[in-house]
């Protein structure tokens, strides 16, 4: 049964227009914008890193590697489409839906701490959005002169202030330009790594074909089991996405329906990595057999070209390939999050500009200060904690709610109402979560679980789901 959210009385520490479900009729986005918001999570540039990286660092059977990536892009298209569900049906987002499970109030702490992870990224990735701006200002101009301030030179202050407007431009009039934007920047990089893929194909000739069949071939260097090597592929691609898994309903309250979403998953995530790691894997050997050594940074590669047309349009892709990640992973999150927290006072517009507020801070102190001291221990740790609470709200929604909200509900504090729980806190939930949280920060700190670090975030997941339907069944 579904419900429809009506005018019930709602409570205004719960509820304002960014939050409340979008209507029927304002569901407009198709499996093409659930495509691009993949496509623009894969392309970075460390996604592009990552995957020409996998086919070297275990030495592996090139076609082992390919199917544990593709495997995972399987298993992160399953874990999305079981979040993504109740907010196609819905039309809610992430905090709003993880409200049934962890009650009215108790949502504020996961909403939080998604927050606080995603906001710190944001910052650092507008500065390496900036250094793409920055390469095209540098190519120019022809020099970049000695840092001013804080360890960057006025070029990059510049460039890094020019991004941090840019993102704020996008957000200022809601979803639809930050949405215009993804659909831009998806297929714009997308042909140009084609192109560039072509160009080292032309470049290499038939040395191209021989470096691919020595990594396919692989070099069997990895000292541990040929399945171990298999599965940190698998749980490293896992990992990579994990962030954006928990929130996922953030977009698909925006797709006019579950076969569209199950069809942009599938397009964007298993064939989508499939085929951006081909094209990885294709200019790696071909860095190998024009230059002698495998390059897996693009910056790298595009410098060793020395072209200056190639390295302004290189600039402009690898800025619409960082602006488009941040968007996704880390700009929507948080201002949904911040939101939940304090309706009545924070709504879309305000969360982005706390959001970028931080940014700024974050982003201005990256180089002298905070890549020095070691923070990304802690981040890392704040997601981990958000492991369980994904297996939480999926057995609470399937199993214990058997696929049924009341909308009304979630917007309201009524204490007899089906989610206010104890004073807003549903405690079964908070002790199912404990144990998993403290195993899935256990694997961030501890070297003996490091193995077990891209799973970290599944097993977080899954253990929390058994203790909170064990609990929730008494």
């Amino acid at each position: 049964m579904q419900h429809s959210f009506t005018e019930a009385p709602r409570d205004a520490s719960l509820y304002n227009e960014d939050l409340a479900p979008v209507p029927v009729g304002k569901r407009d986005w198709g499996w093409f914008e659930l495509f691009n918001v993949w496509a623009n999570d894969v392309q970075s540039l460390f996604g592009y890193t990552l995957a020409a990286s996998l086919f070297l660092t275990y030495g592996l059977n090139g076609w082992t590697v390919f199917a544990g990536i593709v495997l995972a892009g399987f298993i992160v298209m399953g874990l999305v489409n079981l979040i993504g569900k109740p907010s196609v049906r819905y039309g809610i987002p992430f905090p709003v839906m993880a409200r049934a499970s962890m009650g009215v109030r108790g949502a504020n702490f996961p909403a939080l701490i998604r927050a606080v992870v995603a906001i710190f990224w944001y910052g650092v990735q507008t500065y390496f959005a900036s250094t793409a701006l920055a390469l095209a200002m540098v190519a120019l101009i022809g020099t970049q002169g000695p840092p001013v301030f804080l360890g960057l030179s006025a070029i990059e202050w510049i460039a890094f202030l020019a991004v941090w407007s840019f993102q704020i431009a996008l957000f200022w009039n809601g979803i639809d330009p930050i949405v215009g934007f993804l659909n831009f920047a998806g297929p714009f990089v997308y042909a140009v790594m084609v192109a560039l893929a072509v160009m080292i194909w032309i470049e290499a000739g038939n040395d191209l074909w021989r470096e691919l069949g020595t990594i396919f071939r692989g070099t069997g260097s990895y000292q541990g089991s040929q399945l171990g090597a298999f599965a940190a592929v698998v749980g490293t691609m896992i990992a990579y996405f994990s962030a954006v898994v928990i929130n996922f309903g953030d977009f698909s309250r925006f797709v006019r329906s579950e076969h569209e979403m199950r069809k942009g998953n599938l397009l964007g995530l298993p064939i989508n990595i499939a085929f951006f790691s081909l094209i990885a894997l294709i200019v790696t050997a071909g860095t190998v057999a024009i230059w002698g050594e495998a390059l897996t940074n693009p910056t790298a590669i595009i410098a060793r070209i020395d072209s200056l047309p190639l390295t302004l349009l290189a600039a402009a892709t690898f800025f619409a390939a960082t602006v488009g990640i941040n968007l996704v992973a880390n700009f929507i999150p948080p201002a949904y999050d911040l939101a939940n927290l304090m309706p009545s006072r924070i709504n879309f517009r305000v969360a982005g500009i706390i959001t970028s507020a931080y940014a700024l801070v974050i982003g201005g102190l990256w180089v002298s200060t905070i890549s020095q001291i070691g923070i990304l221990g802690f981040v890392n740790t704040l997601g981990a904690v958000l492991a369980p609470v994904y297996g939480i709200i999926i057995t609470d929604f399937y199993l214990v709610k058997s696929g049924n909200l009341d909308v009304d509900q979630l917007f309201s504090a009524a204490r007899d109402g089906p989610y206010f729980y104890s004073n807003g806190w549903n405690m079964a939930a908070i002790v199912s979560f404990i144990l998993p949280a403290i195993f899935s920060v256990l694997t961030v700190w501890v070297p003996m679980l490091s193995t077990l670090s891209g799973f970290a975030w599944v097993i977080g997941a899954g253990f929390g789901g058994v203790f909170y339907w064990a609990i929730a069944k008494r």
